[in-house]
């Protein structure tokens, strides 16, 4: 009995030995992490972080995973998709003929109670993403002030999504907060505060912010200035600007001024023609797509290279 239970034993060694090691998790996040450090040339200088692996829609087989790569107040989101088992990765976008190509961020793109101009139900929605103390953000308000409403008044709808880079830019918050109590009593005023703060962008301090704008309202007509400075001073609207703020890097935001195009993003401050034949394109595309802007009858509220970066 004693030796029949020695062989036993024996044998159940035996089995074990010969069972095969348990499998490594399929995604090794360190692993990754250096390789595409490795891929992109990144050095140690820029934070990268690789998200949790997600099922992909897009391509069976495969996961979906962002590695969020940031330095400051500079950021990019790499999207991967990674096989089930961790060998092989894949860098690119899926497109569906039958959508529009940019429809995973119009879906996205949420545009309620945001300031507005142009006419509702355009072919073309701007979404503008901007910052109030950004000079790149100034010079593109400038341009797109002088433009869309010259030419295309009613072709396009531009709305205003503010972005406040509140680490590098001490006054962008109240700016933001003020512009927003501003277009909480009048759509039209929020446009006469927009261009009266980038034309004054450089006397404007965080110290001063606050009675600069409270100056400025003084003169304007039909503006309540205690509603305005009460609103400022409780920051009413930074709910809302946290729900934005946070669309935004849904979407892959990471500096100002970024602009969508009936989707298509636009990084830095484009210079008008390109941002003209961008939507000259679109316009007509729209004629016989009717996939993207507010007459798509799609869900809707609302790259080319970036430029200057803020």
């Amino acid at each position: 009995m004693h030796k029949k239970l020695l062989c036993l034993a024996g044998f159940a060694a035996f089995v074990w030995a010969q069972a095969p090691a348990p499998k490594k998790a399929a995604l090794d996040k360190a692993a990754l992490e250096a390789y595409v450090r490795h891929l992109f040339v990144i050095d140690s200088r820029v934070a990268v972080q690789v998200g949790d692996p997600k099922p992909s829609t897009e391509l069976p087989g495969f996961n979906d995973i962002v590695v969020h790569a940031s330095a400051g107040q500079q950021s990019s989101d790499i999207k991967l998709f990674v096989s089930k088992d961790g060998s092989r990765i894949i860098q690119g976008s899926v497109y569906e003929v039958a959508n529009n190509p940019f429809k995973a961020d119009l879906d996205k793109l949420k545009t309620d109670g945001a300031p507005n101009f142009g006419t509702q139900g355009a072919p073309v929605v701007l979404v503008e993403f901007s910052d109030f103390e950004c000079p790149y953000c100034k010079e593109e308000a400038a341009m797109l002030r002088a433009n869309i409403p010259a030419g295309y008044t009613k072709q396009v709808h531009v709305y205003f999504i503010p972005f406040p880079l509140a680490n590098i830019h001490p006054w962008a918050n109240t700016g933001a907060i003020a512009g927003m109590c501003v277009a909480k009593q009048s759509n039209d005023m929020f446009w006469t505060y927009h261009d009266w703060i980038f034309l004054h962008q450089t006397d404007i301090t965080a110290e001063n912010a606050k009675d600069k704008i409270m100056e400025w309202a003084k003169l304007q007509q039909g503006l309540n200035t205690v509603a305005l400075g009460q609103c400022i001073d409780t920051k009413a609207p930074e709910p809302q600007i946290e729900k934005w703020t946070a669309m935004a890097r849904s979407v892959g935001v990471g500096q100002t001024p970024t602009l969508y195009v009936n989707g298509r993003k636009m990084e830095g401050a484009a210079d008008w023609p390109t941002l003209k034949s961008v939507i000259d394109n679109e316009i007509e595309y729209q004629k016989t797509a009717k996939n993207a802007g507010e007459d798509c009858g799609c869900t809707l509220n609302l790259s080319l290279p970036g430029l200057k970066k803020q």
